[in-house]
């Protein structure tokens, strides 16, 4: 069976190269012909466990190609971004484009499959201008960037069918590596699914977010607050942080807001996550810096993507009045220059923590007595609770975190 992959991102790569190892003879595409060089090359950047091992291998057995067009395949599965647009609604454009593109090369006993986050009734109205006879799945990616190939094989797998027999065909191309379970549907549901599984999330970051804004008004220290809450046996609160980025939880709940008119709890969450970067700027001028230290960049801790990063925003407003300079080790291109950790604090009035790497939790005394001799004032604004307060204070640092109620 040949599988034609459109899209070589963070999920069509890995999910090519699975299915190559797993003896399907596999043709990768991507418009970006840079990109199909790299991975041709083998000299793409990534800071997932294992893919390089996983493309090197899929590549050299031979059942993967990659170029930049479509060809003839039995299978078509469309793995491309679907962002928002300025006026908040998802935008298809990617999507039809590759359909477009696979159009010549389909036949009736085709089956295509996408996995692109879209709201519910995409998937049917693509089925109806494609006026062809051909078989169509829905099975959205569930994996955690950073540990991407671990939760591509053990994660469930959620099917949707324009009917049974397509969802059905889908199921045998996925269990062919996915060891979790595999459940079918219609394709409606399992749009909704998707969408369902990252609002929950987003949410859940909203209320933790807003715990953390009550906390500072009320002088209370909200990761303790939580910490105890959560030893409820049926409450789990998230934690608070700078705002929400990835190009999942920041962007699916918008597809709901698009659709229905009841989604006034979504749409609010989503509301008070956006704008957790200027609630982070207005504590930060509160300490009066001149030169501002940022380290981590990325939308979460050990990875390097910065899709939607909160820290672009952040970023964005402190430069109106401020110096600033960012690290991160993980992050290899942002939209400012990045620094050494030694560029970033020389003469720095305060650092401060947006992205929760295991760097920052492992700081040892001798990196922070290194760090103190370069800054001009010792003072840091922790807006994960990442770093090891105690250590910190011990040479001479004040510590403020994110929801601790000391920045007046």
């Amino acid at each position: 069976m040949k599988i034609c992959v459109i899209g070589l991102g963070y999920i069509g790569l890995p999910t090519a190269s699975m299915l190559a190892i797993k003896g399907f003879k596999v043709v990768g595409v991507d418009i970006n012909k840079s990109r199909v060089e790299e991975i041709k090359n083998l000299t793409f950047k990534t800071v997932e466990k294992d893919l390089d091992t996983l493309v090197k291998g899929a590549i050299n057995s031979g059942n993967l190609i990659v170029k930049t067009e479509p060809e003839k395949a039995d299978v078509f599965i469309i793995c491309v971004p679907t962002p928002i647009d300025e006026n908040k609604r998802c935008d298809l454009s990617y999507l039809n484009k590759a359909i477009e593109d696979i159009k010549p090369f389909l036949n009736e006993d085709n089956l295509i499959i996408i996995e692109s986050t879209v709201p519910p009734g995409t998937c049917e109205e693509l089925y109806r201008k494609l006026n062809k006879k051909v078989f169509l799945a829905y099975c959205p990616e569930r994996v955690l960037p950073g540990n991407l190939l671990k939760e591509l094989v053990e994660n469930d797998r959620i099917i949707g069918g324009i009917n049974k027999e397509s969802a059905e065909m889908a199921k045998k191309i996925y269990e062919s590596f996915v060891k979790g379970g595999i459940y079918l549907t219609d394709i409606r549901t399992a749009e909704m699914v998707k969408l369902m599984e990252n609002i929950y999330r987003d949410v859940n970051i909203a209320l933790a977010n807003e715990f953390a804004k009550i906390c500072d008004e009320l002088s209370i220290n909200v990761w303790e607050a939580i910490n105890l809450a959560n030893k409820h046996p049926r409450v789990n609160i998230l934690k608070p942080g700078p705002g929400v980025g990835g190009h999942c939880i920041s962007i699916d709940p918008w597809f709901i807001v698009e659709k229905s008119k009841h989604a006034k709890l979504i749409k609010t969450a989503r509301e008070i996550n956006d704008n957790m970067p200027l609630y982070v700027v207005e504590k930060i001028k509160k300490l009066k810096p001149r030169n501002i230290a940022i380290f981590g960049v990325a939308y979460k801790g050990n990875v390097d993507d910065v899709r939607e990063s909160p820290a672009i925003k952040i970023v964005d407003l402190l430069l109106k009045n401020y110096n600033v300079k960012c690290y991160d080790s993980y992050v290899k291109s942002f939209t400012y220059p990045l620094y050494s950790l030694e560029e970033a604090v020389k003469d720095a009035d305060l650092i401060v923590i947006l992205a929760d790497h295991d760097e920052y939790k492992n700081f040892s005394e001798e990196d922070i007595k290194i760090i103190k001799k370069l800054v001009r004032r010792h003072i840091i604004f922790d807006t994960k609770n990442v770093i090891n307060k105690d250590l910190w204070e011990k040479e001479g640092f004040k510590v403020y975190l994110l929801g601790d109620g000391h920045i007046k």
